[in-house]
């Protein structure tokens, strides 16, 4: 067998050079303490909303031994998503750019998959189990621990090198593997997220509500018939499908890497969305125009239920609003001379 340093580096070789992913890292197999208290205790006062599964044996989730008895190391896998394209001035109908190519459900697991295949052909008897979200793992306390990057007070994984626009994947291995050295918290006094954040469902630095996200309005709320309040309908500044705002007024997306990749490249049609289209789509058209799309996972019952929403608040916003901008600024009172500027975080 290969000394471990060796084996060590060729994983990591292997992860970014043959499984294209754009950041690895390594952390000890350990129960994860204080973040499974946060997460007891975000389940316990109903933060998660109507996402059930996530309170199935939350235990599962912070602890990897109970997903493999064998787990030595969890490897952390980050992919970026931030193509070159961007939404005209005109889009009605927002999506969040995850969602504008194909399924990462789709792509990441088969690259797990082969790196897993390569752990074994390293060490024959190696044990492995990976997973992409769909699984009970917290991969961003399990990104942070092996310093791909930290959370952000947006609980989102902020990278040094990518930002935010990054996809994340975990592996239990039976391997053990030298361990990196956690990511510090960067973000600073900065509290743009937070700001930003139209329905205020980031309450405190690291704390989000669920109930009142626009990406979980918008495509895990049960049941999908049922209407989005007037109240968060009227703040969801046109987002049909997930969220953006928090990671676009990050100052760390400064260092986003944008690539030309075709499994992230908006499909035709979905930069164009409309409400009005989205209100009346019957599920066969979802199926036709969104197999393979991460879209697909709102239903037809969930994207009609978002178009309604949207016109409705649409029609609310032209119902109130003022005939003309010195009215609008009559009401608002004197605009301050310089909008405050949140401290940006050194990134040395």
């Amino acid at each position: 067998m290969l000394p471990l340093h060796q084996i060590a580096d060729e994983v990591r070789r292997f992860t970014l050079e043959e499984c294209g992913f754009d950041r690895v890292g390594f952390a000890r197999a350990e129960r994860l303490v204080e973040d499974g208290a946060r997460l007891e205790e975000w389940l316990h006062n109903g933060r998660h909303g109507t996402m059930a599964w996530m309170a199935r044996e939350p235990e599962r989730r912070y602890d990897p031994h109970l997903l493999l008895p064998s787990a030595r190391t969890v490897i952390v896998v980050a992919k970026n998503y931030r193509t070159p394209f961007d939404p005209g001035e005109d889009s009605r109908a927002k999506v969040s750019r995850y969602a504008w190519g194909r399924d990462y459900h789709n792509i990441l697991p088969k690259r797990l998959k082969r790196l897993a295949h390569r752990l074994e052909e390293l060490v024959p008897g190696t044990e492995s189990r990976w997973y992409v979200d769909s699984g009970p793992m917290m991969e961003k306390a399990w990104a942070e621990r092996a310093g791909l990057g930290w959370r952000g007070k947006h609980t989102t994984v902020i990278t040094r090198t990518h930002g935010s626009w990054v996809l994340l994947g975990t592996l239990l291995t039976s391997l053990e593997l030298p361990p990196d050295s956690p990511a510090t918290e960067l973000c600073g006094t900065c509290t743009r997220c937070i700001d930003a954040c139209p329905t205020d469902a980031i309450t405190a630095p690291w704390q989000l509500d669920a109930r009142r996200c626009i990406s979980y309005i918008t495509i895990e709320h049960r049941p999908k018939e049922e209407a989005i309040p007037e109240e968060v309908a009227e703040q969801m500044e046109g987002w049909a499908f997930g969220c953006d705002i928090c990671q676009e007024v990050c100052p760390w997306n400064r260092f986003e890497q944008k690539v030309d990749n075709p499994d992230f490249s908006p499909r035709p049609g979905v930069l164009e969305l409309t409400p009005e289209e989205l209100a009346v789509i019957d599920d066969a058209e979802v199926e036709r125009r969104f197999t393979g799309s991460p879209i697909r996972r709102a239903g037809g019952p969930g994207l009609r239920r978002t178009g309604a929403a949207m016109l409705r608040a649409q029609g609310a916003a032209a119902k109130n609003e003022p005939p003309n901008n010195a009215q609008a600024e009559a009401h608002s009172g004197p605009r301050p001379a310089t909008a405050p500027q949140p401290e940006i975080p050194d990134p040395q």
